[in-house]
Formats: C-alpha cells, sequence, structure tokens
C-alpha cells in the first residue's frame, strides 16, 4: 500500500511506527554503553578493570565507525526497494545483534570467541544505525505532507533522545531491583533481551507501514548509487556535511559529553550530574516537535541561522561559566540553554536533508554524507575533548565547537531555503 491513497489517519499511523522503531533502534544502541561496567568482565581476560572498560570502548567505536557503511549499503537499499524495506532491514540487523550479546557465552566459557561475537553484534548494530538515519528521516518527511514535515520530522530526534533515556532508565531500574552481583552476574543480559524483544514487535509494526508516494513515483529514475550520488549531486552532498558538522558536534558537546563534564570539569557528583542531565534530555525532547512546527511556519533557514549564530556566540560563555558552577540547578538551567540552541538544528536537520535530493537518490543523500560528518565531528567529539583536558587545554574544545558552528553557519546563510525550494513534489 502506498502513500499515495493514505488517509490522515493511516499516515498518522504510519508515522508513529517509523518513530517507535526509531526510539528502539536507539535504546539498543545506548544501552551498549549503559551497561558497560557491568558486562565488560565476562567479554574480556581478567585484569585490569580499565582495560577491560577500554576495551569495551574500542568495540563501541568499531560499531561507530560502521556507521558510515551502513549508511551507503542501506541507502541504496531504501532508495532501490522502498523505505519501508530499508526501515525493516534496518531493525532486524539491531534485534539480531541485541539479541547476540544477550545470549553470547562469556570469556571463561569460549574465549576469544567472546570478543569476536561481541564484535560481529555491534558491526550488525553499526550498520543498522547507519541505515536508519536516512531511511527514518525520509520515511518521516515523504509521509509527513507538504505543510507538517518539520513537525512529524522532528520526531526522529524526540525518539533517538527518548531512546537514551529508555537506556538509562532501564539502568537505573535494574539497579533498584537487581543486587550488585545480581547484575554482573546475569542481570545485564536482560536489556539486550528487552531491545530483541522490542525490535520484534517493531518488525512486525514496519512490516505492515505504508510506502511512501514519493518512493513509487520514483521507481523509474536512475537507480541510486554512490557514483550517483557524488558525480550528480556533488554540492547538495557538500551541503549536507557542511550542515552537519557544526550541529553534529554542538549535540555530542552538549549532549554526550556535557554529563562528563559536569563530572570532572564542574566537580559534581555522578549522580548529580546523571539526574541534571536526565531532567535536561526530557525537556530538550519535549522542545523538537515545537521548533519543527515553527519552521513549518517561518522556514527552515531562520532556525538554523538562529543556531549557528547563538551557538558562535554562546558555546565559550556557556562552558566557561559551567567550569565553577556549583548549584546543579544553575548547571540545568546553563545546561538547557545550550540545548535550546541546538534545537535550531536537531529539530529540522533530517527534514532539511531529506528536501535537498530527487526522491531515486534521497535516502542514500541523507544517510551517507551526514554519517560521514557525523563519524568526523559527532563520534570524535569527546575523544577530542578528553584529549584537550589532558593537554590542560580544556577551553579549546570550546574554541573548537565554536568555529564548527561557524563553518556551518556560513552554509545555512549561504543556502535556499529547502521549504521553498523542496525536493519533495508531493503534498
Amino acid at each position: 500500500m502506498s502513500g499515495a491513497a493514505a488517509a490522515p489517519a493511516g499516515r498518522l499511523k504510519s508515522i508513529l511506527g517509523g518513530s517507535a522503531g526509531n526510539l528502539v533502534e536507539w535504546f539498543d544502541w545506548y544501552v551498549y554503553s549503559a551497561f558497560g561496567l557491568y558486562f565488560a568482565p565476562h567479554f574480556f581476560p581478567k585484569g585490569d578493570p580499565t582495560a577491560q572498560l577500554l576495551n569495551t570502548a574500542a568495540v563501541f567505536a568499531v560499531g561507530f565507525v560502521m556507521r558510515p557503511i551502513g549508511a551507503w549499503i542501506m541507502g541504496i537499499y531504501a532508495d532501490r526497494k522502498g523505505r519501508k524495506a530499508g526501515l525493516t532491514l534496518s531493525v532486524t540487523l539491531m534485534c539480531a545483534g541485541a539479541f547476540l550479546i544477550a545470549i553470547c557465552p562469556s570469556y571463561a566459557t569460549i574465549g576469544w570467541g567472546a570478543p569476536a561475537l561481541l564484535v560481529f553484534a555491534r558491526l550488525m548494530q553499526g550498520l543498522s544505525v547507519g541505515g536508519e538515519y536516512g531511511a527514518s528521516a525520509v520515511y518521516l518527511s515523504e509521509m509527513a505532507g507538504k505543510n507538517r514535515r518539520g513537525f512529524f520530522s522532528s520526531f526522529q530526534y524526540v525518539t533517538l533522545i527518548a531512546g537514551q533515556l529508555l537506556a538509562l532508565f532501564t539502568l537505573l531500574l535494574l539497579q533498584a531491583v537487581l543486587s550488585e552481583g545480581q547484575l554482573e552476574e546475569w542481570g545485564w543480559r536482560l536489556p539486550f533481551a528487552l531491545g530483541g524483544l522490542l525490535a520484534i514487535v517493531v518488525f512486525r509494526i514496519r512490516r505492515g507501514l505504508m510506502e511512501t508516494e514519493a518512493f513509487t513515483n520514483a521507481k523509474d529514475k536512475p537507480k541510486s548509487s554512490g557514483w550517483l550520488l557524488f558525480s550528480k549531486h556533488p554540492r547538495q552532498a557538500a551541503t549536507v556535511v557542511l550542515l552537519t558538522a557544526g550541529g553534529t558536534l554542538a549535540f555530542y558537546a552538549y549532549t554526550t559529553y556535557m554529563q562528563k563534564f559536569l563530572v570532572n570539569t564542574s566537580g559534581f557528583s555522578r549522580e548529580t550530574a546523571t539526574w541534571v542531565m536526565t531532567g535536561a534530555l526530557a525537556l530538550y525532547a519535549a522542545l523538537q516537535p515545537l521548533a519543527g512546527a515553527l519552521s513549518d511556519r517561518i522556514g527552515r533557514r531562520p532556525l538554523m541561522i538562529g543556531f549557528g549564530i547563538a551557538g558562535v556566540l554562546a558555546t565559550v560563555p556557556i562552558f566557561t561559566a559551567l567550569e565553577t558552577v556549583k548549584n546543579p540547578l544553575a548547571a540545568f538551567a546553563l545546561v538547557m540553554t545550550a540545548l535550546v540552541i541546538v534545537t535550531g538544528y536537531t529539530a529540522i536537520n533530517a527534514v532539511v536533508k531529506a528536501e535537498l535530493f530527487p526522491a531515486h537518490i534521497r535516502a542514500l543523500g541523507v544517510a551517507l554524507p551526514y554519517a560521514l560528518a557525523n563519524t568526523a565531528f559527532g563520534g570524535t567529539a569527546e575523544y577530542v575533548a578528553l584529549w584537550l583536558k589532558n593537554a590542560q587545554m580544556e577551553r579549546a574544545f570550546y574554541w573548537y565547537v565554536t568555529a564548527m558552528i561557524a563553518v556551518s553557519l556560513i552554509t545555512y546563510w549561504r543556502m535556499r531555503d529547502t521549504q521553498a525550494h523542496s525536493q519533495i513534489a508531493e503534498d
């Protein structure tokens, strides 16, 4: 069934189905980080706990590096076989990876087979996440309808953030009901099993989704490929890289790294930093649809320019103020200010990228340039920040984030508003 025949109720059901899948994808992805302390000893030789955690982090990084490869393979698949097919394959890979980690024997049982299976599972999940972004961004944008694309596509980041929060809440719940020994022995397997079960539910939902009208109308167009993307649409691909660079770096700096910053630099306890970030992220998620709806009224470009200007002006002052803040409420206010600023990028970046490309190359055009920029700038944000801090040059990171936002700001300023010049022709 195609989006061409979609009634409003059917269209809304499809959008909710696509969004729910995105939440489960990111829950499965972040559970690995949340429970790393508990499962690391099961997969690596006994010895230095720090070495075990470093090995666990290295496997996480392998999954991150796979995201551009997943974006390339899965983007082409979604362009050739359909958005629905891409979304279904994505959640299948994530489901298989989650179950494999949940049932994998320990190092004590099968030796180096254990970390090998862990790496294989994260490779599948890395491919999945790499493809999920493009497929879900394009599906939501194409299915939403002309006048509400900003609003509905914003739910991609709502569910991305919700996946992080759900992983965190699962950790807090299991810490409350299980002993430390139970968590270390077998409890850490439960969230991976839960993620696999949720992925099965999402698989069934996605199998029943409608295909988008845009894909149906593009079936007789040239087949999607990396060569076609970079030879016929190099400007759009470069635009995606440049508009993503500052936005994704700011997102990871203000979210993933911020929790460690509050502990290592501001001096808060891990528990206080966790609650500050949990509250801030929950409110941040709620802001995404509001900003998306605003973009439907005034255009995408004003929001991105607003993020660029505010990010350039406020990043250094916010991080500098956080260095000495001692009140959790004051820290929350400063973190929330940063998140409000980056909302101008996160709420609409998916629809902006989708609106840049024609339908036959859209999933790949959204996914691959984004994944390259995300790996280069978002994936390295925490490492760069900690390296500079270790080198006694912590404030250089603030200026690095500011400089990359400035690069993206120039891109926002020079590009046309994609809402007014959208390549998505269907209503």
